[in-house]
């Protein structure tokens, strides 16, 4: 009986804590909802949270949309009735003229014939080459790159599951080859994380040499895994690698991928650069001026070693102008003739001869000029470090300018007697 009373004695302090762990169990079930509960209202108030910012950023891109729409159509309008306007004009001119023909009083008809001659040919010299071409295309130059979003988008979770597993420096990234590209001086470069990697990325390190074999250096450090760089070395050949990195520390490097850039350069007229009175058309290929006075553009490329060489044909030429062509820093002076002040080396060439002039100093005045019809060769060689020019093939004078050292670009500096077309990506003669 003692024995037994000792058991019992036992089994009901089990029995007791039991029933105390059943309460603690029922408390828990309780705690559970309520946390349940709070988590899902917590979650549903940041996913809105992330809901309304897409939306407000969606209108706002709606909004450029529209802006964009609405200048196109602007510049369309404004072309149809700038063009009905001189269509009427002229259609009333050849009206009124051919009046005046079937008119039986020579005396009278040549009173006014040499006024009706000069109004016809001031009227003829308004349709210029490019005056019946759109001045806007039907595209729109935007493109929404929502990829990045997506992936963060389906890379959400909750911190504290992942915290769960223990965090290492991530897995080595793979380079997108088939992403990997360059266009001219730019090389534009893509990767991701190996499938099924589980540590956490808190951004990316790209490094990129010198183009000759030296160092690597950082380009980029950030959380995209796309990345575009700009100013490179035409005809050279660049090394790149990527790791990625988090709270434990940097991962290992990427294999090396090997990327060439080009050997000639493929540029057009760049107008954010370009003086107001310069007037650019044909994708900006096409250059001519509003004003008498002299005015410059330069080109969308920059060159700091290598060889290039570009043409200009020149479209029209009239009343004998001084178009001048060359090379400029960023900050030239636009109101005035390339070469005058000491960021242009410049040929100004006329239906005679050219000179070559730098910081308004003229020299090499050399016999062959230009016309209609004319190209205009502009060959930099900063192996060498001067500049050439050529008059249809031929080279004008000696090399221009020796010894130029410096990042240079494409220039041109014409007023409205004269509009040139820019032809780019050319051997070198």
């Amino acid at each position: 009986q003692a024995q037994l009373s000792q058991a019992l004695n036992g089994v009901s302090d089990k029995a007791k804590e039991a029933k105390e762990f059943l309460v603690q169990l029922k408390n828990l079930l309780q705690q559970i909802q309520e946390n349940g509960l709070d988590y899902e209202a917590c979650l549903v108030a940041q996913c809105d949270a992330l809901v309304d910012a897409l939306t407000r950023q969606k209108a706002k891109l709606l909004t450029k949309v529209t802006k964009e729409r609405e200048h196109k159509l602007k510049v369309v309008w404004d072309q149809i009735n700038h063009c009905t306007l001189k269509l009427r004009q002229s259609t009333g001119l050849m009206e009124y003229c051919l009046e005046v023909i079937k008119e039986n009083d020579p005396s009278g008809f040549l009173q006014i014939s040499d006024a009706l001659i000069k109004r016809v040919q001031v009227s003829q010299e308004q349709w210029v080459k490019g005056a019946l071409e759109p001045k806007v295309s039907a595209e729109f130059d935007l493109t929404l790159d929502s990829e990045p979003l997506l992936q963060s988008i389906h890379q959400l979770d909750f911190i504290q599951m992942k915290c769960r597993v223990p965090v290492t420096v991530p897995p080595v990234p793979l380079l997108q080859l088939e992403k990997c590209c360059t266009r001219n001086n730019s090389v534009t470069l893509a990767w991701r994380m190996p499938p099924l990697s589980h540590n956490p990325v808190e951004g990316y390190i790209l490094e990129l040499d010198d183009g000759d074999g030296g160092q690597f250096r950082e380009v980029y450090v950030g959380k995209e895994t796309l990345c575009t760089i700009d100013g490179l070395h035409f005809n050279s050949t660049y090394n790149a690698r990527v790791k990625a990195f988090n709270s434990s520390g940097v991962g290992p490097y990427s294999k090396t991928v090997i990327l060439q850039t080009s050997d000639v350069a493929w540029f057009t007229f760049d107008p954010s650069s370009a003086h107001r009175d310069i007037v650019l058309s044909n994708d900006n290929q096409t250059a001519t001026c509003n004003s008498y006075d002299d005015r410059v553009v330069l080109g969308t490329a920059a060159f700091s070693k290598g060889v290039h060489y570009w043409e200009l044909h020149v479209d029209r030429y009239d009343n004998h102008p001084d178009p001048a062509f060359g090379i400029a820093r960023i900050n030239v002076v636009k109101d005035m003739m390339l070469g005058k002040d000491d960021k242009a080396w410049a040929m100004y060439v006329d239906n005679n001869r050219s000179w070559f002039m730098h910081c308004n100093s003229h020299t090499n005045r050399t016999e062959g000029g230009v016309s209609k019809g004319a190209t205009i060769g502009v060959l930099l060689d900063l192996n060498k470090h001067n500049l050439t020019f050529y008059i249809n093939g031929q080279q004008q004078g000696p090399p221009a300018f020796e010894n130029i050292e410096g990042v240079f670009m494409p220039a041109l500096s014409l007023n409205r007697n004269v509009q040139v077309t820019l032809h780019t990506g050319l051997e070198v003669p």
